[in-house]
């Protein structure tokens, strides 16, 4: 029985591609746009991947050790990662986890066994976001210095800074997309939230092809929060890169791997993601949607005729039923 699984963890990677040829059709677009479906991960997401990597880095590193707690912040889906390969390999899970992600993310975490705590309900954190206007890597940085910094026995993964969440996209997504399109794309598309799919990816491709560009992904202005605008409805898990101070950005970010930035607002994320089910089918959440609009946008522009085009998509829709993404009267 060689190909029987005794854990999930021999499940993470490999998921396919696939050309959006009806949704092409309808756009009579003359470039091809192929879509790496992230949620045939077993936990449904591309976090799925730096997960396994960090946990077992920490491992290899002596830092992660038996009874230890493992202890994330998360926008929803790293913290469903760690907690099912916390579960497996018997570790206890704690998440902070942004308030604004759909209820699902916390159903899964706490069914995993995993602890969940809103960013807000850490009084230090929810004095911190109030002043940086909701800045997640300012969160992070004092939820290390003045809570986890107090307790023992505790590994903090810190997808933010963790090398191994780059470095797991170095070696395996951008080989998979290498080997499935036998070298024939010539344009990466992903979010930015860590950056560290965008940054790992893009520096294995560009070592196979130095020409390929580089498109990376960020929130539009009327999707971020602001003093006019305080509450918007956001992009799950995507965070600005441009355009902000250097200190707010994650170290995982490789600000010299990408060639162009494209801004998506949330209703455009929203469209993309509700058309690509009725014409080809996958039910993809608000930041596959994100990715989907950009790389249609890309593939109308005249000089990428013919050319082929790999949007990440990096997690289900089925995480997102209880918010308005699949609202259509909902139009912002």
């Amino acid at each position: 029985m060689a190909n029987v699984k005794k854990s999930i963890t021999e499940l993470v990677g490999k998921t396919p591609l696939l050309e959006l040829v009806n949704y092409e059709k309808k756009h009579n677009l003359e470039a091809k746009v192929l879509v790496k479906l992230e949620y045939f991960n077993p936990n449904q997401s591309v976090k799925d991947r730096i997960a396994l990597a960090m946990i077992e880095d920490a491992e290899k590193k002596g830092l992660l050790k038996p009874g230890y707690t493992v202890v994330e912040t998360t926008s929803g889906n790293t913290g469903i990662g760690l907690a099912a390969i916390a579960a497996t390999k018997g570790y206890k899970f704690r998440v902070y986890v942004q308030d604004n992600v759909s209820q699902e993310r916390f159903q899964v975490i706490q069914a995993f066994g995993g602890e969940t705590i809103k960013l807000s309900e850490e009084p230090v954190i929810g004095r911190v976001l109030e002043e940086t206007n909701g800045d997640f890597v300012a969160a992070i940085d004092v939820l290390r210095r003045e809570v986890l910094a107090k307790e023992e026995n505790i590994y903090f993964v810190d997808q933010t800074a963790n090398p191994a969440n780059p470095a797991i996209h170095e070696s395996t997504t951008g080989p998979e997309i290498w080997e499935d399109t036998d070298g024939e794309v010539d344009i990466l598309v992903a979010n930015v939230g860590t950056g560290g799919t965008v940054s790992g990816t893009g520096k294995f491709l560009k070592s196979k092809k130095p020409e390929l560009q580089v498109v990376a992904i960020q929130p539009g202005e009327n999707s971020l929060p602001s003093d006019t605008n305080p509450e918007p409805e956001e992009i799950t898990g995507v965070h600005p890169f441009e355009g902000v101070p250097a200190e707010r950005v994650p170290s995982t970010m490789d600000l010299n791997i990408y060639d162009k930035k494209v801004e998506v607002e949330t209703i455009e994320a929203y469209h993309a993601a509700r058309e690509v089910a009725k014409t080809d089918g996958i039910l993809i959440g608000t930041s596959s949607g994100a990715a989907i609009h950009a790389a249609t946008e890309l593939a109308k522009l005249p000089e990428n005729k013919g050319k082929t085009i790999v949007a990440i998509l990096p997690d289900t829709g089925l995480r997102y039923l209880s918010t308005n993404l699949f609202r259509e009267e909902f139009q912002g």
